[in-house]
């Protein structure tokens, strides 16, 4: 009987977690020099902490500003962008870069963000030969980790995150020794 009513709890409060997903997605355009990007975006934070990631924070667009007015630094490189969110930051780069991985560890956030690099590849602006793609990264999971890796034999040139934080201080030397990982070793 304890096992049955545990169930029951257990499918009510997974049948309460999409009623607090904000998904009312707006087009939104950002400018940046001449780049002008539409994005998928919330307007307003999400009551969930662990959804900051539908909307754009004002570190990406102070990064995306200077990007924007530095776009030689990204000729040719291959970038990893860490917690990409709506993707902002990495669909901005791919206007540049020769590849570009972005990365969140929310499933509902790497919803939008692909959304967002189909919406971004379907206007036809980025580079030709660029590649870009969207991947599940939570710090300090090997596994993602590894499988990023062995897509990328030759690390990354440039990491990138605006706007990100690590929660547990427990993981920080192993969160710095993944981000060394991804760096490409012939550079």
């Amino acid at each position: 009987m304890e096992r049955k009513e545990k169930n029951e709890e257990e499918e009510e409060i997974i049948c309460l977690e999409s009623f607090f997903i904000n998904d009312n997605y707006q087009l939104t355009t950002f400018t940046f020099g001449s780049q002008v990007l539409e994005l998928l975006c919330l307007q307003s934070a999400s009551t969930d902490f662990d959804l900051t990631g539908q909307l754009v924070w004002p570190g990406a667009m102070l990064l995306n500003n200077y990007l924007s007015k530095n776009a030689e630094m990204l000729q040719g490189c291959s970038i990893i962008e860490l917690g990409s969110g709506v993707g902002v930051t990495g669909i901005l780069c791919s206007r540049f870069c020769r590849e570009i991985v972005l990365t969140d560890h929310n499933e509902e956030v790497l919803k939008i963000l692909k959304k967002n690099i189909e919406l971004h590849k379907s206007f036809g602006t980025s580079n030709s030969s660029n590649w870009m793609t969207a991947e599940k990264l939570e710090w300090g999971n090997s596994d993602q980790l590894n499988q990023i890796l062995g897509s990328h034999l030759g690390g990354f040139d440039l990491i990138l995150g605006a706007d990100i934080y690590i929660l547990i201080k427990k993981f920080v030397a192993q969160v710095m020794i993944e981000f060394m990982c991804l760096c490409s070793t012939s550079h």
